[in-house]
């Protein structure tokens, strides 16, 4: 089974959203800003703090002159701040060792610290146009469904996903309709072949698709495990964050136990937090964001 790839194509280039990091003026720097804020964050969220970022930040050196604590408080509400602080690794090292110019092969990309698998792959085939398999929840529920005939994709795995995305990619000297295609099964993940009520009736290859043909089966694998967030460590650690960037000086413990009311988890959540390098402590024991005490 495939899919095809023209078709695909032609889709993505009428129903497509438009989207700044998408646009012919935009950097590869602005790509790769916007493959670390789009993990696990939606993109109408990440739109207004990606704009934020390019204005304030439009080279990697711009961006690795700022304090982490800078960076910190940028990411505002974004969530999993700690890839605030891999994007400014990361633009320290493109910065001191690249020319200030975002590498554009994948072995180069992944020697980059913080940059991982999914980014690395995306931004050589989003930002430069090579032909790269681009594999994101999306794109596993589509090949799942369209190739494989499954209802959702299960289990990752890296080197299979890889491998499937890899042999759907066109062949052929212009790698830019590779790259095309990445960005298009991606985005019929995300507008068409969504986890929840599949618009199957607009979808572009709903004739060549498995599983059409196979009467739509149930997905009867592993369940996902439900994700909440009230009350976990993360909403907690989110809940301490807030507190510091909401001033700019130091602040007393005091200050931080008002933010919420268990105390050994939020006791443990802080010091999660100064592990992580996202807060740090002043010498008289107080607490602020990294670089600003």
């Amino acid at each position: 089974m495939s899919i095809d790839a023209e078709t695909l194509i032609d889709w993505f280039g009428t129903s497509a959203r438009d989207l700044p990091w998408r646009h012919a003026d935009c950097t590869p720097w602005g790509v790769l800003v916007s493959e670390v804020m789009l993990q696990q964050t939606p993109v109408a969220r990440v739109l207004p703090v990606w704009q934020q970022w390019l204005e304030r930040w439009p080279k990697p050196s711009a961006l690795a002159s700022a304090t982490q604590g800078e960076v910190v408080r940028a990411w505002g509400k974004l969530g999993y701040p700690r890839r605030a602080l891999r994007l400014h690794t990361a633009a320290t090292a493109i910065a001191d060792e690249h020319g200030d110019e975002v590498p554009s092969d994948v072995d180069t990309l992944l020697g980059l610290p913080g940059i991982g698998a999914y980014t690395a792959r995306a931004v050589a085939a989003f930002a430069y146009g090579r032909r790269a398999p681009v594999v994101d929840t999306n794109v596993r529920r589509v090949v799942a469904r369209a190739v494989h005939g499954a209802g959702e994709a299960g289990p990752p795995s890296t080197n299979r996903d890889l491998r499937d995305v890899e042999a759907l990619l066109p062949d052929g000297p212009d790698e830019s309709c590779a790259a095309r295609f990445s960005a298009a099964l991606m985005e019929l993940g995300a507008l068409v072949c969504t986890a929840r009520n599949p618009r199957c009736a607009d979808c572009p290859i709903f004739d060549t698709c498995a599983w059409q043909k196979a009467g739509r089966p149930a997905y009867t694998g592993p369940a996902r495990p439900t994700q909440r967030y009230g009350g976990t460590d993360r909403h907690v650690r989110g809940l301490l964050l807030d507190v510091l960037r909401g001033t700019t000086e130091p602040v007393e413990k005091a200050r931080l136990d008002l933010a919420w009311p268990k105390a050994g988890q939020r006791d443990a959540c802080l010091d999660s937090l100064l592990a992580d390098g996202l807060v740090e402590q002043t010498a008289d024991g107080r607490f602020a964001l990294p670089g600003e005490h």
